[in-house]
């Protein structure tokens, strides 16, 4: 499954532990790993990108699901980009693009305090343990949540809420007198608008998850690659 993966240490050193050991497992077949980034809470409640990494033609972390999240912990005016990775200014803290929902990120940012980092990555597992395992055994507090395209509902049923009303008031304005109309039409005018504001959102979001999956699917293929020739490798 793929799965959003935060886990929340007391210090740096041990996030990288944590990273190390998350690449271990990918070594060893249990997991794969799209992308990754460390977090710093500070002081004031921002969130500090100390470093990232992530696979292929991926790029930077702006616009994907693990970039949307770590916008979502540092708030929308409250991400500070570290030097070393200037080019995720593009973050934006999107809870519907983190694919996760309010409640994980919630979850997340109550343990996530001042002073504490996390390992923030994208997975793909079968089974929980082998993370569980090697992160408690650096001190480190493991959640996860398996992404979703649930936002896809969430805008489906938006719309269909605002057809309703838009009925209601198609109604209203067929029955209504001459100086009622004119009101009625600019309310008509204003849900169309938002009807279709929303579709447009909708599909942006169909084409930005379109081109993840793609990149994911490249970055797939290089690393099998390179595992291929690395193993011929070892065998010459």
């Amino acid at each position: 499954m793929d799965r959003m993966l935060v886990v929340v240490f007391d210090t740096e050193a041990k996030t990288y532990e944590g990273k190390t050991a998350l690449y271990q497992l990918e070594s060893e077949g249990s997991i794969s790993v799209s992308a990754y980034a460390v977090v710093a809470k500070n002081a004031d409640g921002t969130a500090t990108v100390k470093k990232t990494g992530n696979d292929g033609p991926l790029g930077t972390l702006a616009g994907t699901s693990v970039g949307s999240l770590i916008g979502a912990f540092g708030g929308a005016a409250g991400l500070a980009i570290g030097a070393a990775v200037g080019l995720l200014a593009g973050i934006v803290a999107d809870i519907h693009n983190a694919k996760t929902g309010a409640d994980f990120i919630d979850d997340v940012t109550k343990e996530l305090l001042p002073g504490k980092f996390a390992l923030v990555a994208e997975i793909k597992e079968d089974l929980t343990a082998p993370v569980d395992l090697r992160m408690e055994a650096l001190g480190g507090k493991v959640f996860r949540r398996t992404m979703s395209n649930v936002q896809n509902t969430v805008d489906k049923e938006e719309v269909e809420a605002l057809n309703a009303d838009l009925k209601q008031l198609q109604a209203e304005h067929a029955k209504a007198h001459a100086d009622r109309k004119a009101k009625l039409q600019e309310k008509i005018d204003q849900l169309n608008s938002k009807i279709q504001a929303r579709h447009e959102k909708a599909k942006e979001r169909r084409e930005a998850a379109e081109r993840e999956v793609k990149a994911k699917a490249e970055a797939l293929k290089t690393k099998a690659a390179a595992w291929k020739a690395k193993a011929a490798e070892t065998h010459v």
